[in-house]
């Protein structure tokens, strides 16, 4: 049976090398729009200046107890899309590739969006076609997916629906995903093992944890030899069991 490997992810704001690794290793990406917004990189991201990471965060509108993250609304009172391109000019300056980023940032900033989820997609597509990344997978919208329910039952289902038989997510998942029902459909569960690869970065001593705008900044295309990440089963990641 061919190997078919499925990435089940919220969008996020211009995410970290760690995401981009996950799209990597998928054969389909789905973003996971359709389901409850809670604190998290949905809409904020650090980069890394002389001074430090500030965040750079996304404002929103209008936002009550329950939304589903295509549901929050961007609040356009404010210029943040001027901020966040003066930030990250500002603490790139000298970058061999600044105007690459730059220009990923102003595809995001100039698109006609409306919601938190409609600039994470952006953010992730911009970066996944820059390094190559989407070629060969394919991305969906959990939305479009039909297929209803909630935690590891419907992560289960989607998977099984698009035909996966690997599961592959990031570390948060260890405390909640039910391994065991997806092994029961013959989906082997894998954890992401970040090797957090170091590239030549400014402002001191390396961080994996900002922007994947810093990697197109500092490396360019190139950048994407520092995608390489890859998985382990679940059973190594859990409890060091083979």
């Amino acid at each position: 049976m061919a190997r078919v490997t499925v990435v089940v992810s919220q969008s996020m704001y211009f995410p970290w090398v760690g995401l981009l690794e996950q799209i990597r290793l998928a054969d389909i990406f789905v973003h996971y729009d359709d389901v409850q917004f809670a604190r998290g990189f949905y809409n904020r991201v650090q980069i890394k200046t002389a001074q430090g990471t500030p965040w750079m965060t996304v404002p929103t509108r209008d936002r009550h107890r329950g939304q589903r993250i295509d549901e929050v609304r961007l609040d356009d009172r404010v210029d943040w899309r001027s901020d966040h391109r003066r930030m990250l000019e500002t603490a790139y300056q000298g970058a061999p590739h600044l105007q690459d980023a730059l220009k990923l940032a102003d595809d995001v900033f100039t698109a006609p969006v409306e919601t938190l989820a409609d600039v994470g997609r952006l953010s992730i597509l911009g970066l996944a076609r820059y390094f190559g990344l989407e070629t060969g997978t394919r991305f969906e919208n959990s939305s479009d997916l039909g297929v209803a329910g909630s935690s590891s039952q419907r992560l289960h289902d989607i998977t099984r629906s698009l035909g996966g038989n690997v599961y592959v997510t990031g570390h948060g998942a260890k405390n909640y995903l039910d391994h065991h029902l997806f092994e029961r459909s013959g989906i082997e569960v894998r954890y992401m093992n970040y090797e957090s690869v170091p590239y030549p970065q400014l402002h001191g001593s390396f961080t994996p944890y900002v922007t994947g705008l810093d990697l197109v900044a500092n490396c360019g295309q190139e950048g994407a030899d520092f995608i390489r990440s890859d998985s382990v089963n679940w059973r190594s990641f859990v409890d060091g069991s083979d």
